[in-house]
């Protein structure tokens, strides 16, 4: 299994299938609850994202196109360590590539802009993968925690941090 694959089946086993919670703003083609149509989110694709999409009718294999094309390609995947490319796609699904670098950025205390450019690279290539990976993800915990959503969905977000965080070292 190589980096990518590895990456998508760890990620859609949090993501799953199809959901329209209208407590999730990425649920809306707005992007924020009560604006838009309610669309819902499939294998972490949501209408907020691409409210163009039948989002209900997305098949993983068509997820998983989008995920290599706008979001792996978008970090850079086939560049960074395996712990690193899997905490970054990770938090890319599930927040969206920008905050991904974001995070990754802080962690490897550089310029955080959100945008894999040649600094934010030669940073994470060069650093103890496993070490930069963890602190990433210790960045997306501080950050999630304060989002109004935490109530509705941060237990389910601790479960995937922890599985994450606990896949960095296998």
């Amino acid at each position: 299994m190589d980096n990518f694959d590895r990456c998508v089946a760890f990620t859609l086993g949090f993501e799953g299938g199809f959901t329209n919670n209208p407590s999730d703003p990425g649920n809306w083609t707005g992007g924020e609850i009560g604006h838009g149509e309610l669309r819902g989110t499939n294998f972490g694709i949501s209408a907020a994202a691409y409210p163009n999409l039948d989002i209900a009718n997305l098949t993983q294999d068509e997820a998983a196109a989008i995920y290599k094309q706008d979001y792996w390609a978008t970090i850079q995947g086939d560049a960074l360590p395996g712990p690193i490319a899997l905490v970054a796609f990770d938090a890319a699904v599930n927040a969206g590539p920008k905050r991904s670098l974001i995070w990754l950025q802080q962690a490897a205390d550089v310029a955080a802009d959100g945008v894999m450019g040649p600094a934010t690279l030669a940073a994470v290539q060069a650093g103890d993968a496993a070490a930069l990976a963890r602190e990433a993800v210790v960045r997306r915990l501080n950050f999630s925690t304060g989002l109004l959503t935490w109530a509705n969905f941060g237990l389910g977000w601790s479960r995937r941090l922890i599985a994450l965080a606990a896949e960095i070292n296998s």
